[in-house]
């Protein structure tokens, strides 16, 4: 049995809060957004709300991912800003396309004690960030998954190049590979490489309802979270059509 990295008990709410984000809103993401959470894996891009010294309020939108202090085994929240532009002057036009594109590349980081160090970047197009992780990391973790499946040295390249491999496993299709924002650096899922592509936005549906509130993705792509009691006549059709069409399925 896969055991989540996190318990429910260790989410620390209390700090999401402080973010604008209730326990309410976070318990009514769907189900598999929540296990990715508990997993370590990034949040989709949700909106926060926070009071600064002077106490200006700012409304942003942003990623948080929980990470354990491994000393204290305290459960801490790390937020990742969605970014106004895409800063990518550090890559030539040929890296920037294929960042562009999604795909990972290799190239140089600094680490925090000022050394130069091979890393894959990969840009997170819904906070327009760079995200970098040294090589070793990734690719350790890149060859556990190879000698678990047997791939040949091509099909570890084509990992490590950036692309997803579909391979078939016990008649299933399923297709691997590197993302960042996993706390693996690399992601699966069954299906082929167009259904892991569409799994890497963790996308959410027009109204998603849960039990306290509904999430609700604008025009734009942007989440955003309305109570039960504030809900619009559309909302309340929405929420019945989407009844209607689960009891259908049940009875098929």
């Amino acid at each position: 049995m896969i055991r989540s990295v996190f318990a429910d008990e260790e989410i620390p709410f209390e700090v999401l809060k402080r973010f604008g984000l209730s326990q309410e809103m976070i318990e009514d993401l769907p189900q598999n957004v929540l296990s990715g959470i508990r997993d370590g894996r990034r949040s989709p891009v949700l909106p926060i709300c926070y009071t600064c010294e002077d106490g200006t309020q700012v409304h942003d939108r942003a990623r948080f991912s929980l990470v354990r202090n491994e000393e204290t085994n305290e459960v801490k929240v790390m937020f990742y800003p969605k970014q106004t532009r895409v800063t990518l002057d550090m890559f030539n036009d040929a890296e920037q396309a294929l960042l562009r594109e999604g795909k990972a590349i290799i190239g140089t980081m600094t680490t925090k004690d000022g050394r130069d160090v091979q890393a894959f970047h990969q840009l997170d197009a819904d906070t327009l960030q760079v995200l970098s992780v040294p090589t070793p990391v990734i690719g350790n973790n890149l060859q556990v998954l190879a000698d678990h499946f047997q791939l040949s040295a091509a099909e570890l390249t084509c990992l490590k190049n950036g692309e997803p491999l579909t391979i078939a496993d016990e008649k299933e299709e399923v297709t691997f590979g590197i993302d960042l924002n996993d706390p693996k650096g690399f992601r699966h899922c069954m299906g082929n490489t167009q259904k892991w592509k569409e799994q890497a936005g963790q996308t959410m549906d027009t109204y998603t309802f849960g039990i306290f509130g509904c999430w609700v993705k604008d025009d734009a792509g942007d989440l955003n979270y309305v109570p039960e009691d504030e809900y619009t006549e559309t909302m309340w059709e929405a929420q019945k059509r989407i009844g209607m069409s689960r009891a259908s399925a049940h009875k098929m």
